[in-house]
């Protein structure tokens, strides 16, 4: 770290300097490198393994900078796991072009995807705004298409120090407790499809979530 020395030519304070705190990289390595990032926190969170996952969370934006460059190829940053339960199963991650999407662009993106029978779903990120005859054919995509905007992935919403922690019910988890409190799904308090924590752990109807209260992560 640089150490400040005085407009009159004196020692240094001690202090680092601020220019030493600035980011000059490109502002788009710095978003992808942070994107990324938190995919595989949430792949893991998801109950997936991923391949060299303590080397990925140990990267630093330095280290993502040195290994992807300042304008990094998005067909670089795609990951792919599989299930820990169930390693056949897998999940893939692509990142969109820094492009508005359109329908052609849809079509091409999807149209990459391999081996469409192994895959639980697909997250594709996206840099930049989408159209809705875009939005259309990811609907009607064969695989199960999630679309995260970018600025979505930037922190883990998980690790904020006033998020309370959740845990998914298995099947097994979910029978006791509907047996235990004489209950149904239907009369369970309902979270939103839409909702940032169900869109985090990739939730579907029918599943439970534990929510427990008093204490968190911080973001870093």
């Amino acid at each position: 770290m640089e150490e400040c020395i005085g407009m009159n030519g004196g020692g240094g304070t001690g202090e680092p300097c601020i220019a030493s705190m600035v980011d000059y990289g490109s502002v788009e390595s710095k978003r992808l490198y942070m994107a990324r990032r938190t995919v595989v926190e949430m792949l893991i969170d998801r109950g997936y393994t991923v391949a060299n996952a303590e080397v990925e969370l140990s990267r630093t934006l330095s280290d993502f900078r040195a290994a992807f460059g300042e304008k990094p190829e998005v067909d670089q940053l795609r990951l792919i796991a599989g299930r820990a339960s169930n390693p056949s199963r897998k999940i893939l991650v692509l990142f969109s072009e820094n492009i508005e999407i359109r329908k052609k662009n849809m079509v091409y993106l999807l149209s990459q995807i391999m081996n469409k029978e192994m895959l639980d779903r697909v997250i594709l990120i996206l840099q930049n705004k989408m159209n809705s005859y875009a939005r259309k054919v990811a609907d009607e995509h064969s695989v199960n298409v999630e679309i995260f905007p970018i600025s979505d992935l930037l922190v883990n919403i998980t690790k904020h120090v006033h998020m309370p922690k959740h845990e998914i019910l298995t099947a097994e988890e979910k029978l006791q407790l509907l047996k235990k409190y004489a209950v149904e799904n239907k009369q369970l308090p309902i979270m939103l499809e839409n909702d940032a924590i169900s869109r985090y752990y990739g939730l579907v109807k029918g599943q439970i979530v534990k929510v427990s209260y008093g204490g968190g992560g911080v973001i870093p």
